[in-house]
């Protein structure tokens, strides 16, 4: 098999796509006894588009994270799902696109109920909060059942409840869930820090079941303010306000390391996604240099150096990097995997910013002249034993820009 066989055939494990809410997703789920507060669509008369209400708060346009193939860049957007890619919310379009793009499986993320988050804690009954997260949760399991094998749920949790986050994990988990979507910085909504005793039996029970804490970028933007910045952006001030959100997972690594909570709990594994990888060599350097530069090694005798930790447990992931990825991926062969970001605006899908129009190519490009072993986990091993994913059943995966 030549090289360029072996990058043709590899698969490849997307560690991060998106899956757009449909709009009766919990209006067909959630009792109707709390009436207009369910999630829902509203017609926005001045701009002539719908627009998703959460509770009291009006949110974004319904297909504003939809933009694969749309023909402009944002905050150009596709006015309505019927003139977006289907494959952003119907999973047999999914498939088919991700034949196309030579995707073997997708990590599914949500859209509003992540980066709104601010939206749901402030319904009126905390009890609808929760019924929604529930229905989320139900919903992408129903959505991944039309592959098991190659379409991956993420559960959210309802965060600000730790006693019903137990039991939405309990039963997220028997439906099929992968893994936990999460935050680090729960102090802007007046809840105790990832390290805090409060989330020790809930990190617990993670780690007991396998499963991973994935840290994506917007997650943790959950005031108002920090919405409204993203939402009224221009496109210059996306550029700016997008790339360094990515760096501010950061703190969530430093955090879960230098604070014990990887040392606590050894078996739980960390995710940072949609944040890129080149800045994570940056990071151990400096992280590794400072704790023997101001005394941690005295002061925590019985934790190893923030790269022991990182290597063992924490990963990162990539879309568009080039330069800063190579030398990453050499020092981390095992902590980096590849993403699409399919359907959102930053995504490798093709747009006015793709350069091949098609995903595969590009990661090709990426990794091309690296080892063989190097481009097997990055592609796919460490994704297969992060969400426990059996990728014997793999069809090789011959994908062109011309097909």
């Amino acid at each position: 098999m030549t090289v360029s066989d072996f990058m043709a055939t590899t698969p490849i494990v997307d560690s991060d796509s998106h899956v757009t809410e449909p709009p009766d997703l919990w209006t067909s789920r959630v009792a109707k006894k709390w009436g207009d507060e369910v999630p829902h669509l509203e017609l926005d008369e001045a701009i002539g588009e719908m627009r998703w209400r959460v509770g009291q708060t009006t949110l974004n346009e319904e297909a504003k994270f939809t933009m694969a193939g749309w023909r402009d860049f944002p905050p150009s957007h596709p006015p309505s799902l019927a003139d977006a890619d289907p494959a952003g919310w119907d999973p047999t379009a999914r498939l088919e696109r991700m034949d196309e793009y030579g995707m073997w499986a997708q990590v599914l993320y949500p859209n509003i109920i992540a980066f709104s988050t601010h939206a749901f804690l402030g319904m009126s009954d905390p009890k609808l909060a929760l019924a929604c997260v529930s229905a989320y949760n139900d919903f992408l399991a129903e959505f991944a059942d039309c592959d098991r094998q190659r379409l991956i749920p993420i559960m959210m949790l309802p965060f600000w409840d730790v006693e019903a986050s137990y039991a939405e994990l309990e039963r997220a988990t028997d439906l099929g869930h992968k893994g936990v979507i999460f935050a680090a910085h729960f102090d802007k909504v007046g809840l105790p820090p990832i390290w805090h005793d409060h989330w020790s039996r809930l990190l617990s029970m993670v780690e007991e079941r396998g499963l991973s804490v994935n840290f994506h970028i917007g997650f943790s933007d959950m005031t108002k303010a920090e919405q409204a910045e993203r939402t009224e952006a221009s496109g210059d001030d996306h550029a700016r306000i997008t790339s360094v959100a990515m760096l501010g997972n950061a703190r969530a690594i430093a955090d879960v390391i230098c604070k014990g909570v990887c040392h606590r709990h050894p078996g739980l594994n960390f995710v940072s996604v949609e944040s890129g990888a080149g800045w994570l060599l940056y990071l151990l350097e400096s992280l590794d240099w400072h704790w023997k530069s101001y005394g941690g090694m005295r002061d925590r005798p019985e934790l190893e150096l923030p790269s022991v930790y990182f290597r063992r447990q924490v990963y990162g992931s990539f879309w568009f990097e080039e330069e800063s990825l190579r030398r990453v991926i050499g020092a981390l062969p095992d902590n980096i995997m590849f993403e699409t970001d399919f359907p959102h605006p930053t995504s490798l899908s093709p747009g006015p910013a793709s350069s091949s129009g098609n995903p595969r190519k590009m990661a090709e490009a990426a990794l091309a002249g690296m080892d063989e072993k190097i481009v097997r986990k990055v592609f796919y091993e460490t994704a297969a034993r992060l969400y426990h994913l059996d990728v014997s059943s793999a069809r090789a995966l011959v994908t062109s820009a011309d097909s």
